[in-house]
């Protein structure tokens, strides 16, 4: 890092795009142009998922307690944590709309305590909205956050920070009480006021039913291409999760493998010798100065 850190992105300003807002989304739906969601856990990667143009939404997901935090699982994540990181996130984030997750147990108690942990990612965090896990027993907590202005959006199929009771990270609604389960939460969700819902784990032929019946745009993380939206892990996007790999995930690059591969190029040029080059990598004193130094050096010994 230079010892004079730069301002902005040292690759150049953002690309530029007006920025998104719920109604962009539902117009994107409208036009059945699919709709783009990242993750990201901190400034670089919210530059990251700003660098695109396509990009619409960013998500500060409650999977940087795995893939950041080195957690088991989503449940241990605080609301603490997850407000450090959605801020880092604004500092990065451009045009996409900036959607946080509540972590576990941040809305379970109480809707008051909802309201106050939710007003908390959005003054603190930087947050634009936030996401929510959960069905038709949550649909009184997104009518009252969206009553006080803050835009939910929902989450139905697999939830993880239910995996334990869901007796792991199962595909959900592959029965027909199951289907219809997911539907019915989808559709209480949105008459509670939620803006999109995250459709995960189901049959493909269930998110498009969804989206069909739904008249807000579904974001697909497993669930077919027949959703409004789809979203991925930046960690999985880019390879370097090393963790188990979904079947819904596809790398688009392998950075795992550079990243390592750079790691250990360093290492071997510190204990060969190499690194840093004398010449191009070090400072230097100018020689009468040094001499200089020198002599008052011995002098006072």
């Amino acid at each position: 890092m230079s010892v004079r850190p730069q301002a902005q992105d040292p690759v150049g300003p953002p690309v530029p795009r007006k920025k998104v807002t719920i109604q962009t989304l539902h117009a994107l739906r409208q036009s059945k142009t699919p709709i783009t969601m990242i993750t990201a856990y901190d400034y670089p990667t919210a530059l990251a998922c700003s660098s695109s143009t396509l990009t619409d939404i960013t998500l500060v997901g409650d999977s940087l307690a795995q893939v950041c935090l080195g957690y088991p699982s989503t449940t241990k994540l605080t609301i603490d944590e997850m407000i450090h990181h959605s801020r880092a996130v604004s500092r990065g984030n451009t045009h996409p709309l900036l959607v946080a997750d509540m972590p576990f147990g941040s809305y379970h108690v109480s809707v008051e305590d909802a309201i106050r942990n939710a007003v908390r990612m959005v003054r603190e965090g930087g947050a634009e909205a936030v996401k929510l896990e959960g069905g038709k027993e949550i649909s009184d907590i997104v009518r009252r956050l969206t009553e006080v202005g803050i835009p939910v959006m929902a989450h139905v199929g697999l939830l993880p920070q239910r995996h334990a009771a869901l007796s792991g990270y199962r595909v959900q609604g592959r029965s027909v009480d199951g289907a219809q389960k997911v539907l019915s939460d989808a559709l209480a969700l949105q008459r509670a006021g939620a803006f999109s819902v995250v459709v995960e784990a189901v049959p493909q032929e269930l998110g498009r039913y969804a989206t069909e019946r739904l008249s807000i745009p579904t974001i697909g993380i497993g669930a077919g291409p027949g959703t409004s939206g789809q979203v991925l892990v930046l960690d999985d996007i880019m390879g370097t999760w090393s963790g188990h790999k979904a079947k819904f995930v596809r790398r688009f690059a392998n950075l795992k493998e550079v990243r390592d591969n750079g790691v250990q190029k360093y290492a071997e040029g510190v204990r060969d010798g190499s690194f840093p080059d004398p010449a191009t990598e070090s400072y230097s004193m100018d020689p009468e100065l040094w001499e200089k130094f020198l002599e008052k050096e011995s002098k006072a010994e």
